[in-house]
Order: structure tokens, then sequence, then C-alpha cells
């Protein structure tokens, strides 16, 4: 307290207008004060809206294709293709016969296939032309429409939002999620499920001995994206409300200093 008291003095006899600047806001409440407080209280509910709005556009996305609306939904899938894949074959379809349309190489019994679905070949090849056209791909009305995103990453961000709306009611009282048990629960299914799909899927022959060509089935991808979305939103949440409280508590003392003033 007397090295802060000491460093203020020379500042004010520095005469820096800066420095009068800083001491004059820290004495008043100012908009910027105001929308902070706002946000640290908010937040949550921000968060919540947002997390519903990026998976809950990909799921609109079918629907306008179904109703005609083209135009705007190939404006979301657009908006999407930067995030995700968006592969034909790893996406959940709407509308349709099936609700989701695997490559042959996954194995999934009493579905039609993408490639017999749709007729696009070199679909096994991550380099080929027939990745392109499934990515491309949005459906049609005996297949139905394609979401903007993909099976593993719908499950992540409804997971995430899923439990924003449980922190929210249990009155944001949860503890956060030890870090290994996020690596363990979050990070462990998921990269072994999504790295040993890609690395086997290289055509590199020293791995092909050990490591045979693999493609993941939709409930695999729906498990894993959902275990890491759960786990990460149970890391990171309760953290963020420890930093918002003391957010909250630095402005309570601040409103109460300026209003007794």
């Amino acid at each position: 307290m007397g090295a802060a008291s000491d460093r203020r003095g020379q500042l004010d006899k520095l005469g820096r207008e800066d420095h009068h600047d800083r001491v004059a806001r820290g004495g008043k409440v100012t908009g910027a004060d105001r929308a902070l407080y706002w946000i640290s209280k908010h937040y949550l509910a921000l968060l919540n809206i947002v997390m519903l709005f990026y998976f809950g556009l990909p799921i609109l996305a079918p629907v306008l294709m179904n109703a005609g609306a083209t135009a705007p939904a190939n404006l979301i899938y657009t908006i999407y293709k930067p995030l995700c894949h968006q592969f034909g074959f790893r996406s959940f379809f709407l509308f349709g016969e099936q609700a989701y349309y695997p490559l042959e190489e996954a194995h999934v019994d009493g579905v039609v296939s993408f490639h017999e679905a749709t007729g696009i070949d070199d679909l096994h090849n991550p380099a080929g032309i027939g990745r392109y056209e499934a990515r491309q791909y949005t459906g049609n009305e005996q297949m139905g429409f394609k979401m903007a995103l993909c099976e593993r990453d719908m499950a992540i961000y409804s997971m995430i939002f899923l439990f924003g709306i449980l922190y929210a009611v249990s009155g944001r009282k949860l503890k956060p999620l030890h870090w290994m048990l996020w690596i363990l629960i979050g990070m462990g299914p998921i990269g072994l499920d999504g790295f040993s799909q890609l690395f086997s899927q290289m055509e590199w022959t020293w791995l092909q001995g050990f490591l045979p060509y693999r493609e993941s089935i939709p409930l695999l991808r729906v498990l894993t994206g959902a275990l890491f979305g759960l786990a990460t939103a149970w890391f990171a949440y309760p953290s963020i409300e420890e930093s918002m409280s003391e957010t909250r508590q630095f402005f309570y003392k601040k409103f109460a200093a300026v209003e007794n003033k």
C-alpha cells in the first residue's frame, strides 16, 4: 500500500494527463463498467444462446431445403464449410429414408450406403474427387437433406449447450471437472476414434500392417463427440464462472464506493 501511495504521489507530481484521466475514471461508473458488469452476470445465457444458434442453424439447413428455400439453406452450408468437412457419409439427414448413409467400409448393417444412395465413387480415397463431391452433396427428396455439421460436431455442440442449461439450473454450483478427467473422458475417446480413422486412411504401407483401413460408425462419432462436449463444458464453465464472480465482486465494490462518495 505504501508503494502504491508513493507511486501515485510521483505520478501526481509529474502531472501526466493520462494518469489523472485514469484516476477520474476510477472515481465514477462508466458505461463500460455497466456493460462488463452485465456480461459478468449474464455470460452463461449468452453462451447458451450462441451454442443454440451454432448447432441450430445446421439443423435449419435441411429444414429449409425440404421447404424449397434453397438459397438460405445453401448460405448456411457455405457459412459452415470452413468449420466442418460436411461429408455426406458422416452427416445426419432429415426428411429422408435414413438418418445417415455411411460408407460401405463402416460395415453398418441394415442401411443403404452413401455410394449406393448417390452413385458417387472413390469415396474411400481421402484425396479422391469423390470426397469433394460428398462434401458438396446436400441431398434430395428421397435421401433427405444433410445437416450443415457432421455427426460428431453436432454431438459436441449440442452437449455443450445441454451442459450449459444444466449448469444454469444448478445455480452454477457444479465444481470444474479435473483436467486429468477431461483428458481421459473428453480427449481420449475422440482422439482414439478420430486419429485411428485418419491415419488408417493415409494409405501408408508401413502403417497398414498393424492399422488396417477403418471408417468410424455414426454411433461412435456421436458417443465420442458427446463425451468431448460434456467434458469440455464441465471443465470450462465453472472456471469461467469463477472469473466472472471475481469481476462481479470488483464492480460491487466500485459501485458501492462511488455511491458512498
